[in-house]
């Protein structure tokens, strides 16, 4: 049992310490509003702010609420992770690496939230006039655990016994 909250919270602070250093790197060394090509047409390093969800959703500065109905819905989440994580049998790996990956996201997303009232953003992947919405260490962590929380969730599907 101690061995699937050792490995889900040593990756969730790997991730929240990963995160933080480098927003804390683009917010030091990057103005606000910046970009510097990487890859020239695919990978840019930016300096954007969002107040917003995920794709920019609600990212307006004439909104004053969404601050606290994202740290409200995030802790949700985070409870509900913890909730997934203690219900987790020591077999479902995949399912306790995305507990650790999606709460060391969500945990990075919501320290900035609380400290500036802001996410800070600053990967932009494009092609040509395509841009993928600017995201951080911490999305990247949340996405890659939904999908191994999806991919775990159908492998389990496949083991349970047939009713009939």
């Amino acid at each position: 049992m101690q061995r699937r909250y050792s490995l889900a919270f040593g990756l969730c602070t790997a991730i929240l310490v990963l995160d933080q250093i480098t927003k804390w790197a683009v917010r030091t060394f990057l103005p606000y509003g910046a970009q510097e090509a990487v890859v020239p047409g695919l990978l840019n390093l930016v300096h954007v702010r969002n107040r917003g969800a995920a794709f920019g959703f609600l990212n307006r500065a004439d909104i004053q609420w969404q601050k606290w109905f994202f740290i409200a819905a995030t802790l949700a989440a985070i409870g509900l992770m913890l909730y997934l994580l203690r219900k987790a049998q020591p077999h479902q790996r995949l399912l306790i690496w995305s507990m650790g990956l999606i709460l060391g996201g969500a945990a990075g997303n919501l320290t900035d939230r609380v400290i500036f009232g802001f996410v800070t953003d600053f990967v932009d992947v494009y092609y040509r006039g395509w841009h993928w919405p600017a995201f951080n260490v911490a999305d990247a962590a949340i996405c890659v655990g939904a999908g191994l929380l999806a991919v775990s969730t159908f492998r389990e599907q496949e083991h349970v016994p047939d009713a009939h």
